[in-house]
Order: structure tokens, then sequence, then C-alpha cells
């Protein structure tokens, strides 16, 4: 039998495999951006590896504008919200692309920028694995 503890991380070795600090650990397990998988007996929390993976994810959506408290909320938002969530990207798309077409040549700049920003998040969402535990 295997000792699931074994293929676990402590917060040190998943800061140093993530290349982040232990209180960005710290900040992100308080925000539920991370979870432990369980603690020790001396009540010291294990993460899973791929934990790793997720804190990239959670800094590369940061990098793009999103706020943590937005990613978090995500995160734990239930299938059942996935089609409001759609719904409303698909509206405020609809929106931005009015804005494009009616905007002054002065907005029309700053309204491209948004729209890459749109383009990169929708691509980075549609990179995620299917299997990565949100």
């Amino acid at each position: 039998m295997v000792d699931l503890s074994e293929s676990l991380l402590k917060i040190g070795e998943l800061a140093a495999r993530a290349g982040v600090s232990i209180r960005t650990v710290d900040y992100y397990t308080t925000l539920g951006l991370i979870s432990p998988a369980q603690r020790t007996a001396s009540n010291y929390r294990l993460y899973r590896a791929d934990d790793v993976d997720r804190i990239h994810l959670v800094q590369r959506l940061e990098v793009h504008g999103l706020p943590l408290e937005d990613i978090a909320r995500a995160f734990t938002a239930r299938p059942a919200d996935t089609a409001a969530v759609l719904g409303q990207i698909d509206t405020d798309l609809r929106t931005l692309q009015e804005a494009c077409d009616a905007a002054s040549p002065e907005m029309h700049g700053l309204l491209t920028v948004i729209a890459n920003r749109v383009h990169s998040l929708i691509t980075i969402a549609l990179q995620l694995p299917p299997d990565l535990p949100l």
C-alpha cells in the first residue's frame, strides 16, 4: 500500500516547485485558489503536485488582468454556473463589438487592446486541461 502523504508536498516544497514564496501559497490558500489535500499529524498542510500547475494558471490569469477574487470565484463555480458565465461572455463580446463598430478612431485603438486581452483570456481558457482540479 502506497502512503498518499509521500506523493504530497509540504508548503515549502510547493512554493519552490511553483517558483513563488511560501507567503504566496498561504495567500492563495486563504483565497481558496488552492487547498491542502490533507494535514499531517502535526497539522502541516500537504498539497498535491498538480497544485504547481494551478498556481501557474492563476499567475497567467492575473497577468491578464483578472483579480484573484474573480479567479477564486470561477474555480468554485458549480457546473450549472457555466452556462450563465458563457452567456455573460457572449453578451460582453457583443457589446464590445458594437462599441468597436461605433468608436471614434481614438477609441478604436483602446477597444482593440481590450479585444486582444479578451482573446488572450479565451485562449488560456481553451488550453486548460480538462482534468485540472478546479
